[in-house]
């Protein structure tokens, strides 16, 4: 078989041009991929405490026990269970991950449930709310004096305004609801 020159393969300059193509696409990914990764921290943080307060309502409902929700400063989540009268069971602590913590940004307002955010925690009117709050057996978020609480959990990566993730608790119900912040209003 007899090929001409020019049917034999790709040139030179065809092979430079594909490798600069392929190049300058995959930088723009890696550029890409950098500037949201920070937001998929948040996110992962914002869905940790969601889960953890969706867990312990859970428990608190379907165990008939009261589960007490702690947030201990920069960054951590405690369940315990209320064993009545016998005592109590720790049901774990996490802490958030991806360098994200409870915090609340300068110019962000506060989310559409406006339940305060004059810190990355603030149930019940107080930074860091009441010293005891706790899922009952009916699925409520209340006090030490069994009255309901509403509140929101802030949370982000320092010096990164666009993270900025809350997860707010309406108390009579115990709903649980996050929302992200666009950089212009929260969303659902």
């Amino acid at each position: 078989m007899n090929l001409r020159k020019s049917e034999r393969g790709y040139s030179f300059l065809e092979l430079i041009v594909v490798i600069g193509m392929i190049t300058v696409i995959l930088g723009m990914a890696l550029v890409s991929t950098s500037s949201m990764l920070p937001a998929f921290r948040a996110n992962s943080a914002m869905d940790q405490v969601y889960g953890q307060l969706r867990a312990a309502r859970a428990i608190a409902i379907s165990q008939r026990r009261e589960v007490q929700v702690q947030f201990t400063l920069p960054n951590q989540i405690q369940l315990t269970r209320l064993d009545q009268p016998t005592g109590t069971t720790d049901l774990g602590t996490i802490a958030l991950e991806g360098k994200a913590s409870f915090l609340v940004f300068v110019g962000v307002p506060d989310t559409p449930m406006a339940f305060g955010n004059a810190a990355g925690v603030y149930f019940g009117g107080m930074s860091g709310g009441p010293p005891i709050m706790k899922f009952n057996s009916t699925g409520g978020f209340v006090d030490a004096g069994s009255n309901p609480i509403n509140g929101t959990v802030f949370v982000g990566i320092t010096g990164r305004q666009d993270t900025a993730r809350a997860v707010t608790v309406l108390g009579a119900t115990g709903r649980v609801r996050q929302y992200h912040w666009t950089g212009s209003q929260w969303a659902e």
